[in-house]
């Protein structure tokens, strides 16, 4: 079936040399660009085509799109067999070759390719070292660069392209795709504040927009090795950010209180597309595994499937608490709840990493998702924390606050 493309989308298929393309989220600027990368590997010889971006899933999921198009519009040109594509490469018959990889913490991962197409995902969360190790990768082909991105601030190698002459720039907003649900932004736009709307679905640069955990203090936190965790010490916590519906992604973090004021990371999980039945297996073989104190459950959506069946189970029914970002429960009867606002449990986090008290996982998942909190002010003073790729920040806000809660466990296994 023929796509049906916008006129902006046409005219970035026409465009050559390097690109820079900043829009609100779900207006299709990966579709195009994944079309755009297809035909240009179908059509040249010879030509090295990288998809990169922060984390591997993020990479994935454009490269994804590349060979899915390519299946449905150029599958005889692909090599099969031995060469048949995987998670990360695909072969064309032409000599041409089509990458996908994370760029980690540094971009040390990717160092020494020659590369003729380079094409950065989510490119406004790509650590600014990570460009000075990736473009020279371009040094000798002369190649191009496409950048896409949602905004995130007037900072970083993605919004000073926007100031490049070298760079073709496009700005699409979400209010200008055509394709877009007029019901879906009357009700983005009542539940945003005007300057969350104009980041997420105008695309726009804001300065308003604060990032909450500061990038030199992520980095200075995340000494904990995660192919050599340590081994748990002390009382152990878990905490969990179930997907929500039309989500990918479940996150189980686990953290330590290994000494009477540190804690560590010492264990995560990122599962893809995980059932409820799924999710509450993994959280019990973890917890015959670390035996924690407390389970932290998000029972926002369908976490409120995976928290009945732990109060359900012999094993963990006097451990599973419910933290949804509005009240807490504190038994396993529910009898008692306080008031646990978002704030509170993003507020214990950042204090524990102010004061060095918590030592978390050296990965570029960890560093983006805490990256990508950010937060303002309400008219009424109060601090409103949003972001879009929080699945870990959600889970290790819940697992961090084991070591905040004073509640007593009145359960007697």
């Amino acid at each position: 079936m023929k796509l049906q493309l916008d006129e902006w989308q046409k005219e970035i298929l026409d465009t050559k040399g390097n690109i820079a393309l900043r829009s609100g989220r779900q207006v299709g600027k990966s579709t195009v660009v994944a079309i755009k990368a297809a035909e240009y590997a179908f059509k040249h010889r010879n030509k090295v085509v990288m998809v990169v971006a922060s984390v591997e899933r993020q990479a994935q999921l454009l490269f994804e799109k590349i060979l899915a198009y390519m299946i449905d519009n150029h599958k005889s040109s692909i090599l099969m067999g031995k060469d048949r594509p995987t998670k990360s490469l695909m072969k064309l018959k032409n000599g041409s070759r089509i990458y996908s990889l994370p760029t980690g913490l540094s971009g040390h991962g990717i160092r020494g390719y020659t590369v003729d197409l380079l094409i950065v995902d989510e490119a406004a969360f790509v650590p600014e070292a990570v460009f000075d190790a990736i473009t020279p990768m371009l040094a000798i082909t002369r190649g191009d660069v496409w950048l896409l991105s949602t905004p995130f601030g007037r900072q970083g190698y993605f919004y000073n392209a926007f100031s490049k002459k070298s760079y073709s720039k496009f700005h699409i907003s979400g209010e200008d795709c055509p394709r877009a649900d007029p019901e879906y932004l009357k009700e983005q736009k009542q539940t945003m504040s005007k300057v969350v709307y104009a980041q997420e679905v105008l695309g726009e640069f804001i300065d308003e927009l604060m990032q909450y955990f500061p990038t030199e203090l992520i980095e200075k936190c995340m000494t904990v090795d995660p192919q050599k965790p340590p081994k748990p010490k002390g009382r152990t916590y878990l905490g969990a950010d179930i997907a929500r519906l039309g989500a990918d992604e479940t996150i189980i973090c686990s953290i330590a209180n290994n000494s009477l004021r540190n804690a560590v990371m010492f264990d995560m999980s990122i599962l893809m597309h995980s059932t409820i039945p799924q999710t509450y297996r993994m959280i019990k073989h973890k917890d015959q595994l670390y035996d924690y104190r407390k389970l932290y459950i998000d029972t926002g959506g369908v976490g409120g499937g995976v928290y009945d069946l732990l109060i359900e189970d012999y094993q963990t029914r006097r451990k599973a608490e419910s933290i949804d970002n509005a009240k807490k429960s504190l038994d396993h009867e529910d009898k008692h709840r306080i008031r646990l606002f978002k704030e509170d449990l993003y507020a214990n986090l950042l204090s524990l990493m102010q004061n060095g008290r918590i030592a978390l996982f050296r990965s570029p998942e960890v560093l983006q998702s805490l990256k990508s909190v950010q937060y303002e002010y309400s008219d009424g003073g109060r601090v409103r924390i949003f972001g879009n790729y929080t699945h870990i920040a959600e889970a290790l806000i819940r697992a961090a606050w084991g070591l905040k809660d004073k509640s007593l466990n009145i359960w007697v296994r």
